[in-house]
């Protein structure tokens, strides 16, 4: 890419018809999105940032107008995926009765949809003079947006051997004839997580060792399974009233127009650019700030 640029610039000095200039500047706004978007990416480092997501929205309270709001948001996020390649689906949208929705969840396919979407979880607000209000007077709507990363249902869970402390014994059976006379029976205790599994129902060590296996992949399963509900638990108890103090993003259309991130104070004055799925420079700025704050 540079040695590129650079023979941009020799023949541009070389052009003094400037029939490359267009070419030039065209070349350089495609390589300028291509860093913003290595640049992004080098921000999202954590596990399930490069994860696909499903996106929610439920209106606030306010009937028709906030309805109306969440299905101007279902659009936004629609044309942002668009526009970044991704593939977007819903699985569930309820409709409004008079306009807009009750709530759509959809789904967002492709890498770090979940690492850019985290930045849109909250309440979005707006401003604006309401189509449905006879009166023509300003009125402000609320409506929630959550994410949650997609995580494959059917999980290879890996064990690494290390990690496994095996103990053979002998077998305690009732007595006489069933009792095992060799150390037959197998314990296996995972020391990251201390989940002890155990088989002693045959004679061969070999035998028992593979169900005993068969068990802690059962076990790690649900342990992880119990790990991803408790942090689904988290995120959803970072909700809040979707209403006035709550709103993480503010888009006003009239008086003036205006969107801003309450988060980081990043704003643009073109609401249209916004509406229409423009949202990397609120999610640049909100994973800048959020790698500011951690450190």
């Amino acid at each position: 890419m540079q040695e590129e640029l650079a023979t941009y610039k020799e023949l541009l000095a070389e052009d003094e018809a400037g029939t490359l200039v267009q070419e030039a500047l065209n070349k350089l706004q495609e390589y300028r999105k291509i860093s913003e978007t290595v640049e992004i990416e080098s921000l999202l480092g954590q596990e399930t940032d490069q994860n696909s997501a499903v996106l929610i929205i439920h209106p606030g309270a306010g009937g028709t107008e906030s309805q109306d709001w969440a299905q101007m948001l279902y659009r936004m996020y629609t044309k942002w995926a668009e526009s970044k390649g991704y593939k977007a689906s819903v699985d569930d949208l309820q409709p409004g009765e008079e306009a807009g929705i009750k709530s759509v969840t959809m789904e967002i396919e492709g890498d770090y949809v979940y690492g850019y979407l985290k930045a849109e979880i909250g309440i979005h607000r707006l401003v604006r003079i309401s189509p449905f209000n006879a009166q023509g007077k300003r009125q402000t709507s609320f409506a929630s947006v959550f994410v949650y990363p997609i995580i494959d249902e059917t999980i290879e869970v890996e064990i690494d051997s290390n990690d496994l402390k095996i103990d053979t014994y002998r077998a305690s059976g009732a007595g006489g004839q069933h009792v095992n006379t060799t150390d037959s029976a197998i314990r296996i205790t995972h020391l990251p997580t201390n989940i002890v599994v155990q088989c002693q129902k045959e004679r061969s060590q070999m035998k028992n060792k593979g169900t005993a296996m068969k068990l802690l992949r059962a076990r790690l399963y649900k342990h992880y399974e119990d790990i991803k509900e408790k942090e689904k638990l988290k995120m959803e108890q970072t909700k809040t009233e979707i209403g006035w103090g709550n709103q993480i993003r503010s888009y006003v259309f009239q008086p003036y127009q205006m969107v801003k991130d309450h988060r980081t104070n990043y704003e643009v004055g073109n609401t249209e650019k916004i509406m229409d799925g423009d949202l990397d420079g609120f999610i640049y700025a909100y994973l800048k700030e959020a790698v500011r704050s951690a450190n």
